[in-house]
């Protein structure tokens, strides 16, 4: 999952490269060494790969530019990864969440890192509620 705009500079960057790979590998004859199942094997493992990082830079622009608004969970393991999306669409970074809850960016971070394990009933509202999260 994309969590800020470095990691989708780096996702963007990435996929660029499996495009140009996926690019090159078509554009010329398959080495008469290498079978050619294995050949298609290569090719299908970076196309797919190329297609999920395709869909990680979109969900995470359909939430950065406001295209997704709500997010039902059904499950208390899904809870970390609404809050990472609702501080993304609610377009604040890190930073800004860090100082609306009153604790460094870097804390942020490490809790995103770490989908929120051991952050305490207490903080996670307080987080919830700096997103303006409303649970039903």
């Amino acid at each position: 999952m994309i969590t800020n705009e470095r990691q989708y500079r780096i996702t963007k960057a990435a996929l660029q490269r499996l495009e140009d790979g996926l690019a090159a590998q078509d554009a010329r004859d398959p080495s008469p060494q290498v079978d050619p199942r294995i050949h298609l094997a290569m090719r299908e493992g970076i196309a797919s790969e190329a297609e999920q990082l395709r869909g990680q830079l979109h969900h995470y622009e359909q939430l950065r530019d406001g295209h997704i608004t709500e997010r039902e969970i059904t499950s208390l393991r899904e809870l970390p990864t609404a809050l990472i999306e609702a501080r993304i669409a609610a377009r604040l970074t890190q930073r800004e969440l860090a100082a609306s809850i009153g604790v460094a960016e870097q804390q942020i971070q490490r809790w995103e890192a770490h989908d929120y394990a051991g952050v305490n009933l207490e903080r996670l509202q307080s987080i919830a509620d700096a997103l303006g999260i409303h649970i039903h």
